[in-house]
């Protein structure tokens, strides 16, 4: 049996050089290693990213102050216009109710006249320093006005949308 069978054929196995394959050993974590710049070179990216960000804080702060302000604006510009309205409200009031509630409609206007002119004189810094004061000072108040203020929006956002 031993004559009839044919030969296995050994298979081929690649012997390579010890020289080679110590080569190949250290040659991989070179090729895996990321490319590190130079320490001066680095030094400079962290000053352009700095730099950068510096500039897009200093940006993003005069956009927010350019809105502020126009917001003060408008809001300024409402508040007048309460006032107006409620003024011009007394003399119905004198005709329907009586002088005494058109003098108190009165009194509200002066006092939201003033206050629009408060708001008007200072600027978007100071108004936040005084908001700051007002909470510190009447928290209850200040979570209590900002959720008045939260309805009264919602309730004007729901009633736009019905309208469009």
């Amino acid at each position: 049996m031993a004559e009839t069978e044919k030969p296995v054929a050994a298979k081929k196995v690649a012997i390579k050089p010890a020289a080679t394959r110590a080569k190949a050993k250290t040659a991989a974590p070179k090729a895996v290693a990321k490319a590190q710049p130079a320490k001066g070179k680095a030094d400079n990216v962290k000053s352009k990213v700095k730099s950068d960000m510096h500039d897009f804080k200093a940006q993003a702060t005069d956009s927010v102050r350019a809105a502020a302000t126009k917001g003060k604006d408008r809001a300024t510009e409402a508040v007048g216009s309460i006032g107006k309205l409620i003024r011009e409200s007394a003399g119905t009031i004198d005709d329907n109710v009586g002088k005494q509630y058109g003098d108190y409609a009165r009194s509200a206007a002066d006092a939201v006249d003033g206050f629009a002119g408060k708001m008007d004189a200072k600027d978007v810094d100071a108004l936040a320093e005084d908001a700051r004061q007002f909470v510190r000072k009447s928290p209850a108040v200040a979570i209590g006005a900002a959720a008045a203020i939260g309805f009264v929006l919602a309730r004007l956002i729901r009633s736009g949308g019905k309208d469009a």
